[in-house]
Parts: structure tokens; C-alpha cells; sequence
């Protein structure tokens, strides 16, 4: 099979989750024999086209035409002011990909492509595009929505692009049931729906692979001692993330708990925030920021150094943070209201149980969910073995490309009937 893959990130440019999700699905994708020509952003320093480990990537270069946009743009567009640049980059990179997938790959190389698929709405376009142009197969992935991301709120324009997109796709797929519950109720074909989860790199994110002196000089810079209990928060400082709540519950954590302290590892809009409600609640010995972004090897050093990894989102269409704390045999406590994808990932209760589900919007919530663990030592420590083999068993990168291989090939099938 060979696919259109059009994507916003890919390596080496991988900005968020949509990247790493790219950097692991189109190798596991080529691994099971199939071609793939991937479209991509280009930031004006990269290649517009070479063969990266197997794969054709495809970066057209862009022109700057937000001068022009305000002709045209909506007043929601306006709004966007400086992010107008941003929405010319996008609408250009779907317009020169869809340009030379068609001119270029199809009619002048001969490339016979089986299905095109694209990622979220910033690639949209370009599928919608090239399906009214070829007629081939189209897929659309939702990684995210615009209402999600915003909490009930966003760009129209966007909703606009995703809903129609939805519509031109001859299937949607998402990350989560979750997702798929979510996008039915806003209206989304659920015929038109499937689920395939994401992957996780089992070979990277392991224990066995860490040495306990690197574990050990990690906590020390933090100050946490062997006696004490290292909590552990991974991700964007934004309000869809429950970073506010959980630095209110750790003053609720820590009278029951004196020993638990919490990292903050991530950057955000609210690093301000944060700073300000850690000293206005007096905890600053008890709560350890580092607003970076960090390589992955450090990210697994953290995992490996905590003994609980919170992620109390209010809004978390998969969450791969969640399994990269089980695959590393930590015990977790998810944002589970809400529109959660940790709900397809944790067990909450019986014998498979490898962590606790809590609501991110309230600090008394993820307070208990945290305490519950701090005060189990022996089930936290289980929950965390059982987190590992739940992720072996459903979790894999090369789980998550044979389904996503099935599902394509299920739309082909179908599109190909329906021309009989």
C-alpha cells in the first residue's frame, strides 16, 4: 500500500505530540511494508524533499501571504491578530502540498498512492483537497478538536474545518472512545468513526535501562530525600491540564503527607500562574518547578526518579503521558471527567487496577486520588508492575500501526465497492 501522510510535524521539526506521534507511526507503518510520502511543515531550514529513513519527506517552502489574508479574512480570523501569520502558513502548506502531491508525485513521477491521510485540521485541507481532485480515499485523523483544546470555546473557523473535513473523509479516526463518544455527540457520523490508540516506544521507556546512582544524583537536585515520596507532573502549562489545581492540592496533600513533594517538568502560558500560587500558598519546598522543554532521555530519567506521576487534565484526547509513566512501573493518578483518553489506558479498580482516576477540576479530588497512593506503598507499587504489562499488551507502536493498516485498508475496500 502507499500512502499520502500529511502531517504538520516531522522530524527533526517536532514541536508537540503530533510529531512524536509521527516520528514513531511511520516507521511501524513502513516496517509492515508499505510506502509512504509524507507532507510536512517547513520552518524555511529544512530540505523540500529527501528520503529520511526510508521515507519520502516532502516540505514545500512557503511564501509569507498574511498581508493579503485581511482581505478575506473572517472577523474570527481577525481576532487572531498576530496568529494571522500562523494561518497563512497553514493555509499555504495545505495548498503547495495538495499542488505537488497531485502535479508532481501523481501525474509527472506516477506515483499510484492507495489512500491519502491527514492529521487534524491543520492538514485538512490538503485531504479534502486532493480527494475532490483524485477521488482517492481519504482519512482523517482527529487527534484533538478545536472545542476540546479551548474548552467549549476556539476558533469557528477551525470548527468550520474540521466538521467539514469529517464530512468529504470517507472515515474519521480518533485516539480514544472517549474522542469518539465526544465527536458523536457534536454531531459526527459514528459509523464514520474509528478508534485507534496510540503507541508508546517500549524499549525506550524502561527501568531496567536506568542506573540507580543517575536516579539517585536526580532526586538530590530536587531535594528529595530516599525517605520522601517525588511526584511527578509532565507537560504543557496550560489550563486544559489541571496544572493550577494540582499546586492547590498539594497544600491538601502535604498536611496529611509531609514527605511528597511535586516537579513540575513543562512550559506553558501559566508558568507565571504558577510561580504566583506556589508562593501565595506557601509550598515552595514542597513543589519544584522546571519550566523547559527536555530531551526524552531526561524525560525518562524523571519517570524513572518519581514514585507517583500525576496528569490531572480537564481535557486529554489520548494522553501518551499516562503510559510513559506505566511503562516505566509507575502507579498514576489521571484526569478522568471530562473528555479523558487516560480512561481507555488506567484501570481504576479490581485486580488489573494501575492507578486512580480523579476529577481534574477539583483540587479536593486530585488531593485524594494522590493521598490514596501515598498511602498504600505496597498496591502503588503493584499498580505500577500491572501499568507496564497493560501498556506491553495494548500499547505498542507496532499494535497501534497494524490497526491503523486495517483500518485503511477496510476504507479502500469500501470506497473501491461503491464504485462498482
Amino acid at each position: 500500500m502507499r500512502l499520502g501522510y500529511f502531517i504538520w510535524e516531522y522530524p527533526p521539526r517536532i514541536v508537540g505530540g503530533l510529531g512524536t506521534y509521527a516520528e514513531n507511526i511511520c516507521p511501524a507503518i513502513l516496517d509492515l511494508g508499505h510506502d509512504i510520502s509524507v507532507f510536512t511543515m517547513n520552518d524555511g531550514t529544512l530540505k523540500t524533499r529527501e528520503r529520511l529513513n526510508g521515507i519520502d519527506v516532502n516540505r514545500p517552502m512557503l511564501v509569507d501571504g498574511s498581508n493579503i489574508l485581511p482581505l478575506f479574512l473572517t472577523e474570527d480570523l481577525r481576532r487572531w491578530d498576530s496568529g494571522t501569520k500562523f494561518f497563512n502558513d497553514v493555509l499555504i502548506y495545505n495548498i503547495l502540498s495538495a499542488t505537488k502531491f497531485v502535479n508532481e508525485l501523481i501525474k509527472k513521477e506516477g506515483y499510484e498512492f492507495d489512500i491519502v491521510c491527514a492529521h487534524d485540521w491543520l492538514s485538512a485541507m490538503a485531504g479534502m483537497m486532493i480527494k475532490q481532485e483524485t477521488g482517492l480515499p481519504f482519512v482523517l485523523h482527529l487527534h484533538s478538536t478545536e472545542w476540546g483544546r479551548s474548552l467549549g470555546g476556539g476558533s469557528a473557523v477551525i470548527r468550520h474545518i474540521e466538521e467539514t473535513a469529517a464530512n468529504v473523509a470517507d472515515r474519521v479516526i480518533t485516539v480514544s472512545y472517549p474522542m469518539h463518544e465526544d465527536l458523536t455527540r457534536h454531531g459526527f457520523d459514528a459509523a464514520k468513526i474509528s478508534v485507534c490508540w496510540n503507541g508508546i516506544n517500549l524499549d525506550k521507556y524502561d527501568m531496567k535501562k536506568l542506573e540507580d546512582k543517575e536516579i539517585q544524583t536526580l532526586r538530590n537536585k530536587y531535594g528529595i530525600g530516599a525517605e520522601e515520596k517525588m511526584l511527578l507532573f509532565v507537560g504543557r502549562l496550560t489550563a486544559v491540564k489541571g496544572i493550577v489545581n494540582l499546586v492547590k492540592a498539594m497544600h491538601m496533600v502535604t498536611i496529611k503527607h509531609p514527605e511528597a513533594k511535586l516537579v513540575i517538568l513543562g512550559k506553558g502560558e501559566l508558568e507565571q500562574t504558577v510561580s504566583e500560587l506556589i508562593n501565595k500558598l506557601n509550598v515552595g519546598e514542597k513543589v519544584k518547578t522546571r519550566f523547559e522543554f527536555v530531551s526524552e532521555e531526561e524525560r525518562i530519567l524523571h519517570y524513572g526518579a518519581c514514585d507517583i506521576a500525576v496528569c490531572p487534565s480537564l481535557y486529554e484526547p489520548f494522553g501518551i503521558v499516562s503510559l510513559e509513566a506505566m511503562a516505566m512501573r509507575k502507579p498514576v493518578v489521571v484526569g478522568a471527567s471530562g473528555i479523558s483518553g487516560f480512561k481507555d489506558q488506567v484501570i481504576p479498580s479490581g485486580h488489573e487496577r494501575t492507578g486512580v482516576h480523579v476529577d481534574g477540576g477539583s483540587k479536593a479530588d486530585i488531593a485524594w486520588g494522590i493521598n490514596t497512593l501515598l498511602e498504600n506503598v505496597q498496591k502503588a507499587t503493584e499498580m505500577g508492575k500491572r501499568g507496564r504489562l497493560r501498556v506491553e499488551k495494548y500499547f505498542s507502536w507496532e499494535k497501534a500501526a497494524e490497526r491503523t493498516i486495517a483500518i485503511y485498508e477496510d476504507v479502500i475496500r469500501e470506497v473501491e465497492g461503491e464504485k462498482k
